[in-house]
C-alpha cells in the first residue's frame, strides 16, 4: 500500500464511478450515521468535547475543531475537559486523563489496541490514531465499565468508525484539506461505496508539517510528515447482521526538541474482523465477536531529522530518549529499532428482560516485544491477558438505573532479558456498581458509583527503569501490581437554553507505579511502589443567550498525593479553565476560545512516570484563539482559524524538558506554538 495523496484522488474516484455506472447514485437518504453530513443543528467548530453525561463523553469527529485540527489521538483529547498532555513539541504527545498516564487509561480502535514499541514510549498509542479517519470518540471516566478490559483505572477511550448504511447502490463520504502555518498541510478522505447487502469504506489521510515557532519566535524543533490508510468489507445481508473484514497501513517521522533521538519510523500494519448479530431472539438480543491483529514497527535515530550533536550521554539504556540528555554522548550516530505485535479479540452477548439488560463476554490478547540486534531480532517480553466479565443494567423505576459489573482477568507476562525472573503471573479481579437518579419535575441526572481495578504493570514499568524498588536490580521482578478503589459522583442539568454537568472523584491507590530519576543522569531511573490518594473533577455549561449567541465554560481539576512519602505525586496537571462565546446566523458561524491554565506548585522534582518527570514549577497562562465558518451549501463548509491570537509565549507543566543537542540547557520546557493560522475545506457527500 503506497503512500498517496489521498483526498483529491479518492474523492474524484468516487465522482467518476458515480458518473459511469448509471445503477449507482450518491446515497441521499442513506441512514443518518457520523461520515454523513452534519444537520443545521450539529456544531460547526467543536472546542469542548459534548457530554452525553457526566460520566461519559461523545463527539464527532468529523467536526473541524479548535485548537488547529489534530494530528494525532493525543492532540485531539485536549479538547475533553480533564485530558493533559506530556508535550513532545509538535505531534505524538502523550495524553493524560486526571494526572493519570500509561495503562491507566485504556485506547481502543474499532475494539482493537495498538501498543507502541518504543521503551519511553516515542510512539505512544494515539501516535497511530489520525482522529478524522475515525467517526465517533467515546469516553467512559474511571473504572465505571468492566466491558472493555483490564485496569482502566483512569478511564476507557474508543476510537470507533461506524459501518455505512446504504438503503440502495451509492456513494457516500467526506473529505477535507488544512493548510496551517509552519507549513502544515492535511489531507483527509472517506469514501464508502455500497448498497444494502455490502459496502467497501476507504479512508486515508496524509499530514506534515515543519518545525513551528513559539511566542518569541524562536524555532522549536518538531517537524513531522505521517500518513494512513484503511480499508473494510462489510457484508450486510439484512439490516439486523454485520460481518466486516477490516486492514491498514500506515507510517511517519518525527523530530522531537524534547529527546535525543527522533523517530524516523512509525510503521503501522492493521487487520481486524467483526460480527455482529441483533434481534436474535425475546430475550437474546445480540451476540457479537472480533479479532485484531496490529504491528508497530518503530525506528529512532539521532541522524535522519538532525545532525549529530555532541552533549554528554554514558551510553544508550531502554530510556535514553528521556528529557534531559545532559549525561548523553549523541556525537556519534546512533539508533534502534523495535516492534509489537499485538493480537487480541472478544465476544460479547446481550441478554433483554423486562427490567434488565445483562452484557457477559471474554476476552483475550497476547503481544510479544522485540528490538533488532547485530543477531538479528530477539524478543524481551511478551504479555498475554485472558479475561471474562459481565455488566447488568437494571431499569428499577422510571427514575433510577442500577448498573453494576464485575470482571476477572488471568495475566501471565514472560521475560527474556535474561536478568531477573522469567516469568510473572497473576489474577486481578475488578467490578463497580454505580445508581443513577433523574428527578421527575425538574431535567436534572444524579449518579454516584464506587468501582474497584487491578493493574499489571505495564512493559514500559517492567522493563523500562534501571532499578526496581529498593534497588532492585530488575524491575520485572518487584514491581507490584496497581490496585484502585473509586468513588466518582456527578450531575447533569438538561434545560431549554441551559445545560450544564459536574463530575467528581476520590480514589485511593494502593501500589501506585512512580519512577524516581537521577538528578545527574536522567537516563537512570527506579521504578517504585507507594500509596496515593487522588481526588477532582470536571464541571462545565453551555447557555443559550439569545437566537445567535451561545457560551459555554469547563474547569477541570486534578489533585494527587503520594501519602507514603507525604508529598504531591508528581506529573498533575494545574487548573484548567476554557471560556467559549459563539454566534451563528444563517450559514455563517464564527467564535472565540480562551484558555485559563494557572500555575503549578505541587511538584515532586526528579519523579513522574516513563515518559516525563517534575523539573520544577510552571507558570501559568492565558491563550485566545478565534474561529470562523462558512457553509457553501448543505455539503461544503469553509472555516478559519488563529491560534494564541496574541503570540503569547508559554509552555505546558507536562513537559519533557528540551534536548541539549538543540540547545537547550537542561531542564528547560519545550515552548508551545505561537500564533497560528489555519484553514480547511470540508465536503461531505
Amino acid at each position: 500500500m503506497y503512500k498517496l495523496h489521498f483526498s483529491l484522488r479518492t474523492v474524484s474516484l468516487a465522482v467518476a464511478l458515480g458518473c459511469l455506472f448509471p445503477g449507482i447514485t450518491f446515497a441521499e437518504n442513506a441512514e443518518e450515521q457520523p461520515a454523513q453530513p452534519l444537520s443545521s443543528t450539529d456544531p460547526v467548530m467543536t472546542v469542548t468535547a459534548p457530554v452525553v453525561s457526566p460520566l461519559t463523553v461523545v463527539t464527532n469527529l468529523k467536526t473541524p475543531r479548535q485548537p488547529v485540527p489534530a494530528s494525532d489521538g493525543s492532540d485531539y483529547l485536549k479538547t475533553i475537559p480533564g485530558f493533559s498532555q506530556i508535550r513532545n513539541g509538535g505531534t505524538n504527545g502523550d495524553p493524560v486523563f486526571r494526572g493519570m498516564f500509561g495503562s491507566r487509561l485504556r485506547i481502543l480502535t474499532n475494539n482493537s489496541e495498538m501498543l507502541g514499541a518504543c521503551p519511553a514510549r516515542m510512539d505512544a498509542p494515539t501516535s497511530y490514531i489520525s482522529p478524522e479517519s475515525f467517526d465517533t470518540l467515546t469516553l467512559i471516566k474511571g473504572p465505571e465499565t468492566v466491558l472493555w478490559g483490564p485496569g482502566n483505572s483512569a478511564g476507557t477511550l474508543r476510537f470507533d468508525r461506524q459501518p455505512p448504511q446504504f438503503d440502495k447502490p451509492g456513494v457516500t463520504g467526506s473529505a477535507s484539506m488544512l493548510a496551517a502555518s509552519n507549513r502544515r498541510f492535511d489531507e483527509n478522505a472517506d469514501v464508502s461505496l455500497g448498497n444494502e447487502k455490502g459496502y467497501i469504506r476507504l479512508t486515508g489521510n496524509e499530514s506534515r508539517s515543519g518545525d513551528y515557532k513559539d511566542g518569541n519566535g524562536s524555532r522549536v524543533p518538531s517537524r513531522w510528515d505521517k500518513w494512513n490508510a484503511d480499508v473494510a468489507l462489510g457484508w450486510t445481508p439484512d439490516k439486523d447482521t454485520l460481518l466486516e473484514l477490516t486492514a491498514g497501513r500506515g507510517n511517519g517521522e518525527a523530530r522531537y526538541a524534547g529527546r535525543s533521538m527522533d523517530g524516523s519510523q512509525f510503521k503501522r500494519e492493521s487487520l481486524g474482523v467483526r460480527f455482529e448479530k441483533s434481534n436474535i431472539g425475546e430475550v437474546f438480543d445480540k451476540f457479537e465477536a472480533s479479532a485484531y491483529y496490529n504491528y508497530a514497527n518503530h525506528i529512532m535515530d539521532n541522524y535522519t531529522l538532525r545532525s549529530p550533536a555532541a552533549t554528554s550521554m554514558s551510553g544508550m539504556s531502554t530510556a535514553m530518549d528521556m528529557s534531559d540528555s545532559s549525561s548523553m554522548d549523541m556525537s556519534s550516530p546512533m539508533a534502534m529499532q523495535l516492534d509489537r505485535r499485538t493480537v487480541g479479540g472478544r465476544m460479547m452477548g446481550t441478554w433483554l428482560w423486562q427490567d434488565f439488560q445483562l452484557q457477559s463476554g471474554a476476552d483475550t490478547q497476547l503481544n510479544t516485544h522485540r528490538s533488532l540486534g547485530n543477531s538479528g531480532w530477539s524478543k524481551d517480553a511478551r504479555f498475554h491477558d485472558y479475561g471474562v466479565f459481565s455488566e447488568l443494567t437494571w431499569y428499577a423505576s422510571a427514575q433510577n438505573k442500577v448498573i453494576g459489573g464485575g470482571r476477572l482477568d488471568r495475566t501471565l507476562v514472560d521475560n527474556f532479558t535474561g536478568t531477573g525472573l522469567s516469568s510473572r503471573h497473576d489474577t486481578l479481579p475488578a467490578g463497580f456498581v454505580r445508581l443513577e437518579h433523574s428527578l421527575s419535575n425538574v431535567p436534572l441526572m444524579l449518579y454516584a458509583g464506587l468501582g474497584y481495578t487491578e493493574r499489571f504493570p505495564d512493559y514500559w514499568e517492567l522493563f523500562s527503569p534501571t532499578y526496581g524498588p529498593g534497588g532492585n536490580v530488575s524491575a520485572f521482578d518487584s514491581v507490584k501490581s496497581e490496585k484502585t478503589t473509586q468513588l466518582d459522583i456527578g450531575a447533569q442539568y438538561s434545560g431549554d437554553r441551559l445545560n450544564a454537568w459536574v463530575s467528581a472523584y476520590l480514589g485511593h491507590v494502593s501500589d501506585y507505579i512512580l519512577f524516581l530519576y537521577d538528578p545527574q543522569d536522567t537516563s537512570v531511573s527506579q521504578a517504585s511502589n507507594v500509596n496515593a490518594t487522588l481526588m477532582g473533577g470536571e464541571a462545565g455549561f453551555s447557555y443559550q443567550l439569545t437566537d445567535h449567541w451561545k457560551t459555554d465554560a469547563s474547569l477541570a481539576y486534578s489533585w494527587a498525593q503520594n501519602t507514603s512519602d507525604h508529598q504531591p505525586l508528581p506529573q498533575i496537571p494545574p487548573l484548567e479553565a476554557r471560556l467559549g462565546l459563539n454566534w451563528a446566523s444563517g450559514n455563517w458561524s464564527s467564535g472565540g476560545l480562551l484558555r485559563l491554565v494557572s500555575s503549578q506548585h505541587r511538584t515532586a522534582v526528579n519523579e513522574g512516570n516513563v515518559v516525563g518527570k517534575d523539573f520544577g514549577s510552571s507558570a501559568g497562562f492565558a491563550v485566545f484563539s478565534a474561529n470562523l465558518a462558512y457553509r457553501i451549501t448543505s455539503d461544503i463548509k469553509v472555516s478559519t482559524g488563529v491560534d494564541n491570537l496574541f503570540d503569547v509565549n508559554y509552555s505546558e507543566h507536562l513537559n519533557l524538558a528540551g534536548n541539549s543537542a538543540f540547545g537547550y540547557s537542561a531542564n528547560t520546557a519545550v515552548n508551545e506554538p505561537g500564533r497560528t493560522w489555519w484553514a480547511k475545506v470540508n465536503v461531505t457527500f
